[in-house]
């Protein structure tokens, strides 16, 4: 029997606590062994920054070994207190200080670009596909920043957080906005090893990440924003050059721009009391029920996920009417928050174990953290219950026919809903297989349909969109030509 069945074994009833800690320091061991044989691997240049990161997934790996079962007991979770959850409208209510540029000169826009564009059929970073007008998801972030900059004269600067795997592919890029007036910085996201199912070690060699070791990497969930922040030196010169917040959000969501009430209210609370980390969460749709939400456990705010319900109430949790909000992943959180927790080590966040099976078969596992998590460990946190309108997401071809049709209009990178549309919802779109990679998409439109008057759109088969279409209220498509 193998160390890691053997932990399979200890950890389920048949193992005392003794056994059981005896075959988790032997798994701790075998682990350190192979990670040092990897990171005699690493060339000079790059060995500080891979023993940090070896480091943090060693971290990660014994709380991996410690835990057992869900993460959460269902019996104390609670509803959040009023006060915990503003509604956006009351935020908005306090409206703006004079001095508003002196407030945005103290923040700093971050956003999460470790993602390729490959579930959309694309390859490189998505953060570099065509979105809206030929503008890219990067281009759209980089034109709201310009415009809120030379509006208020103020010094707002972007950073991203690339992966190993979007770093060279965005940085290249990065040379067409050196005349913006944007200052754009860049750190990468831990490089951590995929760990083989069954015998939990990694299957990486060596520290390389190209030809057969392609697969041997991943970058462990955007929870990993806090480390490598403050160990790329960036969060420290930040700090140094007077900033105080972060406003943190996914690129891909179109909706999570810079909002100057959201912002006031925290540089100016209303009650004196400094909040270290705002979650925007909006309401549930059934289109959301499995998105993570905010709780009250053991007197703190606390983000639940779905994977760390116990199986037994999994439909509670998707219940609309009693989990009725959930997290959009745009959160402001506090500069010297982050590193007062980091350097005390402090900040606390669920491992999500995430299963994959690679291309020649090999099952392996993949341990990850989530950004939002961390809200549990700072002071004051709060959630604002904000518009729909800040959550859009482009995850498939169906999210970017609606970002590319006259439903929205685009103003200095941002988008708006338009006036037109009589209804504040957006239409459901689901389109076909057909319809999965970007390039296939836009072959099967020759221009974007009117969707002002659309309910929801399902279209399956081989489906394309000939000029001037309108489609209208719902609509079920099975033809092979529509005009």
């Amino acid at each position: 029997m193998s160390l890691a069945q053997d932990y399979r074994k200890a950890m389920s009833q048949a193992g005392t606590p003794q056994f059981q800690e005896v075959i988790r320091q032997e798994l701790e061991y075998s682990m350190k062994v192979e990670l040092d044989k990897i990171l005699a691997t690493a060339p000079q240049n790059e060995l500080e920054h891979t023993k940090k990161d070896l480091e943090g997934f060693k971290k990660l790996f014994h709380r991996f070994l410690q835990e057992k079962g869900p993460s959460v007991d269902w019996g104390k979770i609670q509803r959040p207190p009023e006060d915990s959850i503003q509604p956006y409208e009351k935020i908005r209510a306090r409206g703006l200080p004079v001095n508003i540029t002196s407030v945005l000169n103290k923040l700093v826009v971050v956003k999460l670009n470790g993602g390729l564009g490959t579930s959309m059929g694309c390859k490189g970073p998505k953060s570099l596909i065509g979105v809206r007008n030929e503008n890219t998801f990067l281009d759209l972030t980089v034109q709201q920043i310009e415009h809120l900059n030379k509006t208020y004269n103020t010094d707002v600067p972007l950073v991203l957080m690339n992966s190993f795997n979007t770093d060279e592919d965005t940085k290249k890029i990065l040379q067409k906005y050196s005349h913006s007036r944007v200052k754009i910085y860049t750190f990468n996201q831990s490089r951590y090893p995929r760990i083989n199912k069954e015998s939990l070690l990694p299957i990486a060699k060596d520290v390389s990440y190209s030809g057969e070791n392609t697969e041997a990497w991943y970058p462990p969930g955007h929870g990993d924003i806090y480390s490598s922040f403050y160990n790329s030196g960036l969060l420290d010169t930040l700090i140094g050059e007077g900033k105080e917040y972060i406003f943190v959000s996914n690129i891909d969501n179109l909706g999570a721009t810079v909002d100057l009430y959201i912002l006031n209210h925290l540089m100016n609370p209303p009650n004196g009391k400094c909040c270290e980390f705002v979650m925007e969460v909006t309401n549930k749709t059934r289109a959301d029920v499995k998105g993570g939400t905010l709780t009250q456990y053991d007197n703190k705010l606390r983000l639940v996920e779905i994977a760390q319900v116990p199986k037994a109430h999994v439909d509670e949790f998707k219940s609309v009417s009693k989990f009725k909000i959930f997290n959009t992943n745009n959160l402001w959180i506090s500069l010297p928050a982050i590193k007062r927790l980091q350097e005390q080590n402090a900040i606390d966040m669920e491992i999500i174990v995430n299963p994959k099976t690679l291309d020649g078969g090999l099952n392996v596992i993949q341990l990850e953290t989530a950004v939002g998590a961390a809200v549990k460990s700072f002071e004051n946190s709060l959630g604002i219950n904000v518009p729909r309108s800040r959550f859009l997401p482009v995850k498939t071809t169906s999210d970017l026919l609606l970002v590319m049709s006259n439903l929205y209009s685009l103003n200095a990178g941002s988008l708006t809903m338009s006036e037109k549309r009589e209804f504040p919802t957006v239409p459901l779109v689901k389109l076909g297989s057909s319809f999965t990679k970007v390039q296939d998409y836009l072959s099967r439109f020759e221009s974007i349909p009117d969707m002002l008057e659309l309910d929801h759109l399902t279209v399956s088969g081989d489906v394309t969109f000939g000029k001037n279409v309108a489609l209208k209220v719902c609509m079920r498509m099975r033809l092979t030509w529509v005009k």
